[in-house]
């Protein structure tokens, strides 16, 4: 970027130069002739009432000299012809001692040229250019037969001129493109300084370096929100990363855990219950219990994986949330005849949705379950499935436990979040729930939260978008 920029600045610098350069030149040249011709027609105008009139005394008669002592007043070159083109006046030699100049160019020519220009003109005289001069012709006559005036001006001042202009044009521009050369150089520097720092930081980050901050000198609003932006992804990726060694910790620890578990019962089987069947079913079922957890544990970071990857496609269909909730609560009437829970629920009949109907059961599995490991001493779970508008229906389970701290909220949907805190569990469980619970819904797009309170529990709920109600 840096010798790009450098590039632009330079050759659009050279290019201004150039484009003012020929402008003026051909503005200024063109300025000159206007004012040229206006002058000549002005001057021929005089020279041509001078030529037709009596030569002044003091020429004694000698027109010659009067026509020369004009050419140089008036600063152009005048001559009288003939209809065939032949000089009548001024007469060469005109003073004694002279040497008879050459003519300019042959005015037999010429002649053809003026009578042609002043045929095709309204007036008596014309304007025009020809051999390298502006040139003023009128018909008059001389001793009573027709003559033409020729006033010529040279246009070698106004060539010279622009040859000039384009020379001091040529060395202008070699000075300011090399001034713009410089100048585009530091400019170019400055503006990609912040990128090159951002730049440099980044590597740093791509390195695991989440200290480096973004922000420095202030280049414009522009990057300073560009920093903002890299500084919160930044943090976003620190956040990643802490969970991620977070979730490999815990999860390496419940892969050891059950596996400790299954060794050290089936060294107690080899050694100590294996005479006595009914100890030997105990360690036995052990080893089955753990296995059991270490193969659930497997299948929902593999199930998690599989759903956050895309490899895994959503099968959509219309699904009855009414009785596919009632349906999922039936799985937990263990609780109730073993263990005491109660489940409150308020499931109103006849509400569909469109989804895919087993990560669905997955969902509303995690989320009841979730609720009963955290729900408080009376163990009860409230569970409600109910319309909030003509177009959508809440699904929403609450537990009466601790609750959860408003810092925590935010995190709690893609952490490892049973390791915060302790609580009983008669749910088998991963700590991996809640993330699937997240990433299944945000496939389907609806809308799901939690609403919390410390001390109080917590309410988790999804709203569902309401189809028609099937025959």
């Amino acid at each position: 970027m840096f010798f790009l920029l450098w590039a632009v600045f330079s050759a659009l610098s050279l290019l201004i130069v150039l484009f003012f350069g020929f402008s003026q030149r051909a503005t200024l040249t063109q300025a000159y002739k206007s004012e040229a011709i206006r002058e000549l027609r002005h001057k021929g105008a005089q020279i041509e009432r001078a030529v037709t009139s009596d030569v002044p005394p003091e020429f004694d008669g000698n027109k010659s000299m009067y026509l020369r002592i004009l050419s140089t007043s008036y600063d152009v070159d005048i001559f009288i012809l003939s209809e065939n083109g032949t000089v009548l006046f001024p007469q060469f030699p005109q003073m004694e001692g002279e040497e008879t100049p050459e003519l300019p160019f042959d005015f037999q020519e010429e002649i053809i040229l003026l009578k042609a220009k002043l045929s095709e003109s309204d007036t008596n005289s014309v304007l025009y250019e020809s051999n390298e001069e502006y040139v003023y012709g009128s018909k008059i006559k001389q001793f009573g037969e027709d003559a033409y005036l020729y006033v010529g001006k040279s246009l070698t001042l106004v060539r010279a001129t622009s040859e000039e202009m384009g020379s001091r044009m040529v060395l202008m521009a070699v000075f300011i493109f090399i001034l713009a050369f410089a100048v585009s150089f530091a400019v170019s520097g400055w503006l990609t300084k912040p990128l090159t720092e951002m730049t440099q930081k980044a590597q740093r980050l791509a390195q695991g370096d989440f200290s480096v901050d973004f922000r420095g000198s202030d280049y414009g609003r522009e990057m300073v929100e560009l920093a903002d932006t890299l500084n919160h992804a930044r943090d976003e990726l620190s956040k990643t990363d802490k969970m991620q060694k977070e979730l490999i910790a815990n999860v390496s620890h419940d892969f050891k855990t059950p596996l400790t578990m299954i060794k050290a019962y089936a060294s107690m089987i080899l050694e100590i219950s294996g005479e006595n069947r009914e100890k030997r079913e105990k360690h036995a079922q052990v080893i089955v219990d753990e296995a059991d957890r270490l193969t659930s544990l497997v299948t929902d970071v593999l199930e998690i994986s599989k759903i956050r990857s895309g490899l895994e496609e959503l099968k959509f269909s219309d699904v009855d949330m009414s009785s596919y909730t009632q349906e999922i609560l039936d799985k937990f009437e263990y609780l109730k005849e073993t263990q005491g829970y109660r489940f409150e629920t308020e499931i109103e009949e006849g509400l569909f949705t469109l989804g895919d109907e087993v990560k669905l059961g997955q969902v509303l599995y995690n989320l009841i379950g979730n609720a009963v490991n955290y729900t408080g001493e009376d163990k009860r779970v409230f569970i409600s499935l109910k319309k909030t508008s003509d177009t959508v229906f809440r699904f929403a389970v609450r537990d009466t436990g601790a609750g959860i701290s408003q810092e925590e909220l935010p995190e709690i949907w893609d952490r490892y979040y049973r390791s915060a805190k302790a609580h009983k569990r008669p749910v088998k469980g991963t700590g991996l729930g809640l993330s699937i619970v997240k990433t299944v819904l945000e496939r389907h797009g609806f809308v799901f939260g939690v609403q919390s309170e410390e001390g109080k529990g917590s309410t988790f709920y999804i709203d569902f978008p309401l189809l028609e109600e099937k025959a």
